[in-house]
């Protein structure tokens, strides 16, 4: 961290049992990795270090969605006292790669490619990471309801590959002219699992509980997405910079929370003073092999 706290954040490791989760392939892992990342069409084939990443993901998101759902979070209204975290989220390493390697409906799903799994722009900022507070006791409102969220099938990639939502409801359409078999997960269970034949189809859902949501597509083996439900508004995905802001936060103590699919997680007590702006930046490491 830097600014008023006069570090960088940097990421701590957890111990976790790294044992079957989703449907992730542990025969694939067992083998002997290339220095390049690599994956097989139409099934999960993905090298040590994305496994571990998202097995580690799904395993820590689900003790914290637990954690979140001890308390409920509580609507005071505006908080005319309220302190501001803003930031930027960086990563200054080698960017891991997923090759992609395309067997099917390939005039609709590109050519084979590799893809940056932790995505680099200018000054090193890493975009599409969570950033929040896990426990908030009481605050803010949400922000006013707009449109449903959408997790759309485009070109054989989700998109947006990563959102975060309020628990409730969640529109899933299909811009492709092949078929997409969308299937999500909290953890191993099934958060639903849907067939969409058709193009310019739409199919609503629930997600109606706080945790990570990893979403994939039976038919398309590569495509891989993150839907996060949270229990409160004080969350923040940063843009194409790495930048954020969380706004109108209670003065307290909190758990924060920075979440990016295949980095280490990392947690970090931050102290919020009413009426100030804290600045930090905070420093990603990619998961380990």
């Amino acid at each position: 961290m830097i600014g008023e706290f006069g570090m960088v954040a940097d990421a701590v490791g957890r111990n976790l049992d790294l044992k079957h989760e989703g449907r992730v392939s542990m025969t694939a892992c067992s083998q002997p990795a290339s220095p390049r990342a690599r994956a097989v069409a139409g099934a999960k084939i993905i090298p040590p270090r994305v496994a571990v990443a998202v097995i580690a993901l799904t395993a820590v998101m689900c003790c914290i969605g637990q954690a979140d759902e001890v308390q409920a979070y509580k609507v005071t209204g505006p908080v005319t006292n309220g302190g501001t975290i803003t930031g930027q989220v960086v990563f200054h390493g080698t960017v891991p790669m997923k090759q992609v390697i395309v067997n099917k409906d390939p005039t609709v799903c590109g050519a084979s490619r590799e893809d940056p799994l932790i995505v680099v722009g200018l000054g090193q900022g890493v975009a599409d990471t969570l950033v929040y507070l896990a426990v908030v006791p009481s605050g803010k409102d949400w922000p006013a309801d707009g449109k449903t969220p959408v997790l759309n099938n485009v070109k054989c990639r989700f998109e947006p590959a990563m959102q975060v939502i309020r628990s409730g409801a969640l529109d899933v359409g299909n811009k492709d002219p092949v078929l997409h078999n969308t299937h999500a997960y909290y953890g191993k269970r099934t958060a639903f699992n849907m067939a969409l034949p058709n193009q310019n189809q739409v199919i609503s859902t629930e997600l109606p509980k706080v945790g990570t949501v990893r979403v994939d597509c039976d038919a398309h083996g590569w495509m891989e997405g993150w839907i996060i439900v949270r229990d409160n508004p004080y969350y923040a995905l940063t843009g194409a910079d790495g930048k954020f802001s969380i706004t109108g936060i209670p003065p307290g103590t909190y758990n924060m929370v920075t979440l990016q699919p295949y980095s280490i997680l990392i947690e970090q007590p931050v102290t919020v003073v009413a009426g100030k702006s804290s600045n930090l930046t905070i420093e990603l490491k990619a998961a380990p092999h």
